[in-house]
């Protein structure tokens, strides 16, 4: 059973970027029992589940789960994993996961066993901020007993690497302010790193794209189309390869407009036979409360189909529309 987030449009939701908000007469003890309920006995009350914990944000959900916990002696995350199954008992345990110890976990997925799911960390260590890195650094460690960097670096190698473990750190700049000089001075590192040179200095590369502040990088980006003719993203499809190249690129289009690779990341997710629960959950999940809106505009401009349409669909077996 999957679950969609995306309300229908309402006028209520304007001007917002989540889809989540803090539910109007919020009582934990309320929510508590009624969670009970839908889960004890023979059976679940799916929709209970549904209306408690999609319509709250995570806070309140934390504080439901505290609630749970002092009534019924047990974990809440561990009764929904005794209780349900599939990818539903999935986004129900994601739902009431911090979001650092969820993204903590996401990572350590994408690295777990033979083979890392590079695209998931690619995504994950360039749509977070600085601050939200460091806490799931901090998250990480308490759940695994490792640094992520360590883990990073284990599973990993070369440049990409390089790239990754700074973003892991979260050192890259998050200050509004751009200036034009350093964008022109940044703008001709890369493209004498890249373009004006045999071979290329991906170091140049990588300090500046994970550091600057996509403000920053977005006029850095305009200045160096001004020197070279080209557009960044085509210069780093020509100059670099690999995982390395393919991390370049989410930045640059984070950078440009991150709901706007989030909504590929979905459509990618979506399209085609089966879908990808792992990227979409981890998306709704984690968004929800953030930009999922400007997402699904971002979709519908992308699909010309709406995001909760897709959704539907990939369930119903029907044509999105």
């Amino acid at each position: 059973m999957k679950l969609c987030l995306v309300p229908h449009d309402s006028p209520s939701l304007v001007g917002k970027r989540g889809t989540i908000r803090d539910h109007s007469g919020f009582n934990p003890s309320v929510d508590a029992e009624a969670i009970r309920k839908a889960i004890r006995g023979i059976g679940t009350d799916e929709k209970t589940l549904i209306s408690i914990l999609t319509e709250r944000t995570n806070a309140q959900r934390q504080l439901i789960a505290k609630e749970y916990q002092a009534v019924c002696g047990k974990e809440l995350k561990d009764d929904l994993k005794g209780d349900l199954s599939g990818h539903f008992k999935g986004l129900m345990v994601a739902l009431v996961t911090p979001p650092a110890v969820f993204d903590a976990k996401q990572l350590k997925k994408s690295m777990k066993g033979t083979g890392t799911n590079e695209d998931a960390l690619i995504e994950i260590l360039t749509t977070r901020t600085s601050k939200q890195m460091q806490e799931i650094g901090h998250a990480y460690y308490t759940v695994y007993k490792k640094s992520l960097g360590d883990e990073i670096s284990s599973e990993t190698s070369g440049d990409f690497r390089k790239a990754l473990l700074i973003l892991a750190n979260g050192r890259r700049d998050e200050s509004l302010k751009v200036d034009e000089q350093l964008a022109k001075k940044d703008a001709q590192i890369l493209y004498n790193a890249g373009e004006k040179r045999w071979g290329t200095d991906e170091d140049a590369f990588t300090d500046i794209l994970c550091l600057r502040s996509f403000p920053q990088l977005k006029l850095t980006f305009d200045e160096y189309r001004n020197i070279s003719q080209k557009d960044i993203e085509d210069s780093i499809k020509g100059e670099l390869s690999g995982h390395f190249e393919d991390l370049l690129l989410a930045i640059v289009r984070c950078a440009r407009n991150t709901p706007a690779f989030l909504a590929e990341r979905l459509y990618q997710a979506l399209k085609g036979a089966g879908t990808d629960e792992f990227t979409l959950n981890r998306i709704m999940v984690s968004r929800s409360e953030i930009d999922l809106l400007d997402i699904r505009a971002e979709f519908k401009k992308l699909s010309g189909y709406s995001l909760y349409s897709a959704i539907k669909s990939d369930t119903s077996g029907q044509k999105p529309s």
